[in-house]
């Protein structure tokens, strides 16, 4: 299977559209078509449904986009590591970034990069723990930082120098907003909203035995979605503090959880992993900074 073909597949993909696909990637529309027909062939599925002025995947398709996504990707990732090895003063880093105010000292380490190697470029992926991990482990990534204390068997990692605090954003005008600290019996049947991974881990820590007495009205990987719903008065939002607008101009509040409930963050990589020169010389400038 051919990752040039591949590139074919996956603009015809997005674009729906044989002839904007074809200029898109600057080949002629027979080019293209010899290109899908071959990877139907090859695969011995039919990937797209043609209509009178477009194409759409089938479900095969739709099985093979989101690999050739990965493949693709992988491919360019390759060419770039090989091209920087012998480039010590510039090359590409990716990351995977879990939601944290602490992602700011990573900020800092990247700026810190950056003005001593102007030709380095960083690329940025957000997710929760799952999704940036898969990503590492497939090594499409070559860092992630997530909120979970790091598998010692798969990663390497480096912890950061601060936390996150976790509490409570909700309407400025909701009854709990007096309080100065929010007890889980304070949140007996109120609607709350929070990551699931963070649900089944750290709340039901702070929650202990009275987890199964709070109700998750519904989940969210992103909290700036979550607080919209608190914002309208459909719910309370379980959330990391400074991840929230919650000044004045914002009608919403944070009130910390009692007792109080922390979250480290971690710097992660794969184990026996093989860094390019800039991915080594931002290693080591974060191991000192840290």
């Amino acid at each position: 299977m051919e990752i040039k073909n591949l590139r074919y597949f996956l603009a015809v993909a997005r674009e729906e559209n044989m002839s904007h696909a074809a200029e898109m990637m600057h080949v002629t529309q027979p080019t293209l078509s010899k290109a899908l027909k071959a990877l139907e062939e090859e695969l011995g599925k039919k990937l797209f449904t043609r209509h009178s002025f477009s194409i759409k995947l089938t479900d095969e398709g739709m099985l093979l986009r989101d690999r050739a996504e990965d493949l693709v990707a992988m491919a360019d990732k390759i060419e770039q590591e090989f091209v920087s090895l012998d480039d010590i003063t510039g090359g590409d880093i990716y990351f995977g970034l879990a939601e944290s105010y602490q992602i700011r000292l990573l900020a800092r380490e990247i700026k810190k990069l950056k003005d001593k190697y102007p030709s380095f470029t960083y690329h940025i992926t957000s997710g929760d723990t799952e999704q940036v991990t898969e990503k590492l482990d497939k090594g499409l990534l070559d860092f992630a930082v997530i909120c979970d204390p790091p598998n010692t068997e798969k990663y390497e990692y480096l912890t950061f120098p601060d936390y996150d605090r976790w509490g409570v954003v909700m309407l400025n005008t909701h009854p709990l907003a007096k309080k100065k600290s929010i007890k889980v019996s304070d949140l007996y049947d109120q609607p709350l909203y929070c990551s699931e991974q963070s649900w089944n881990y750290e709340i039901k820590e702070w929650a202990g035995e009275q987890h199964p007495l709070l109700h998750l009205e519904g989940s969210f990987r992103l909290s700036y979605n979550a607080s919209m719903f608190a914002k309208e008065g459909l719910g309370l939002l379980l959330t990391f503090e400074h991840l929230i607008d919650c000044s004045k101009e914002s009608d919403l509040v944070f009130r910390p959880l009692s007792p109080k409930q922390i979250t480290k963050l971690y710097l992660i990589w794969n184990k026996y992993q093989t860094f390019t020169p800039i991915a080594e010389k931002f290693l080591a400038q974060v191991r000192e900074s840290f």
